[in-house]
């Protein structure tokens, strides 16, 4: 298979038909911070398509504030039980309203509720306040729609390099690179 996002989609499929994990669709994004330092997290990975990878979050979250510094983001997927890992490189854009509407409508009313809740990655006072922000946010939205905050959307990482590594017991894994020239995706092997 010499797409990448075939190749993508196909394992992620097989990778989620046989999870055991409680986070199925998580993968590590990694950002660069304000020091130059790389900064990495899991997220759920929402989608996949040949415009790229989109995962959600906050503009204003650490992992927003870098992406507008510097779009330049990294990808790592590591699926243990079929033995697959993938890495993506590539430039992360905001998403369209019309998108991140649609995630926002798939969520669950509980990650809607504590995403309006809290403003990701700021001090926090106490543990108490968790409980106190959170009954503030479900009394506020009870028995009515949570709309999108503003500050909530989407990023999609439009790839420029996709390697695939096949994990093998022997150590003689299998590893695919694909990069993104001007005529298409181009793979080639690499060297175990």
């Amino acid at each position: 298979m010499d797409n990448p996002i075939s190749k993508f989609e196909s394992w992620w499929q097989e990778a989620l038909a046989d999870s055991q994990l409680q986070q199925k669709s998580a993968v590590c994004v990694s950002t660069i911070d304000e020091n130059g330092f790389p900064a990495g997290r899991f997220v759920d990975l929402k989608s996949v398509s040949d415009s790229g990878f989109i995962f959600c979050s906050y503009f204003d979250s650490a992992k927003g504030k870098h992406i507008a510094r510097e779009p330049k983001t990294a990808m790592t997927v590591w699926w243990d039980h079929v033995g697959y890992q993938i890495r993506v490189v590539g430039s992360a854009q905001v998403i369209t309203d019309v998108e991140a509407d649609y995630f926002w409508q798939d969520r669950s009313r509980s990650a809607q509720v504590i995403t309006t809740a809290f403003e990701q990655s700021e001090i926090l006072n106490s543990e108490s306040d968790l409980v106190i922000r959170l009954e503030a946010a479900s009394a506020q939205f009870a028995d009515r729609p949570i709309p999108r905050p503003n500050n909530w959307g989407g990023y999609c990482i439009k790839p420029i390099s996709i390697e695939f590594l096949t994990f093998r017991e022997s150590r003689l894994h299998l590893r695919e690179l694909f990069e993104f020239k001007s005529n298409g995706w181009v793979k080639q092997l690499l060297q175990p």
